[in-house]
């Protein structure tokens, strides 16, 4: 019996060290993966954004808030980049042209369909904002519809959506729903 005990326990200890053993081999793998490229910045700031050098140009626009998918290659294509470049191994000089591409797409040949601010409600002209200007402009033009009154500030003021959607089966949560236990046990017991 002894015997058999032993072996079942020598059996245990063997599994837990290929275990650790497995495991060390991966953090091992995981650290020669991530092991930094020459030449390459640890990380670049674009339009107040910190951005992992290691990813590609096209894939690092897209952590700029307002910047989606297809302003991101034409970005790059009218700061005269390559989109599959890591963002990394730029040089100053053409981090400050991205930069300026950014801030006006307009003025380096970007179609202004591709804006997100087109006819400014205040000053009518075509804008492309990132960032916090961004989360502003959007958060004054929400309070304007609300000041205004307007059906879009007021589904904005009570929670609801704004784009008429149905309202039966969907946006139930955090409202209250159904019929409450309370009030129903108060109108029995005044009938009583």
């Amino acid at each position: 019996m002894k015997s058999g005990f032993m072996s079942a326990k020598k059996a245990k200890v063997k599994r837990v060290k290929r275990a650790k053993a497995k495991k060390k081999e991966r953090k091992e793998r995981v650290v020669k993966k991530k092991k930094k490229i020459e030449g390459i910045k640890g990380i670049v700031r674009i339009a107040e954004v910190d951005i992992p050098g290691e990813k590609r140009l096209r894939n690092a626009l897209l952590h700029v808030k307002g910047i989606g998918h297809s302003l991101a290659k034409g970005i790059a294509i009218a700061a005269g980049l390559d989109p599959e470049i890591m963002i990394g191994s730029l040089s100053d000089e053409e981090l400050k042209k991205l930069e300026d591409v950014i801030k006006n797409p307009l003025k380096y040949g970007i179609p202004y369909h591709m804006l997100n601010r087109r006819f400014d409600p205040v000053t009518g002209e075509h804008k492309h904002l990132v960032g916090s200007d961004l989360v502003i402009a959007v958060k004054s033009d929400i309070d304007l519809m609300k000041k205004i009154r307007s059906y879009k500030g007021i589904r904005h003021e009570l929670g609801l959506p704004v784009r008429g959607q149905r309202t039966r089966t969907s946006f139930r949560k955090g409202m209250i729903v159904g019929v409450s236990r309370k009030k129903k046990e108060k109108k029995k017991k005044s009938s009583s």
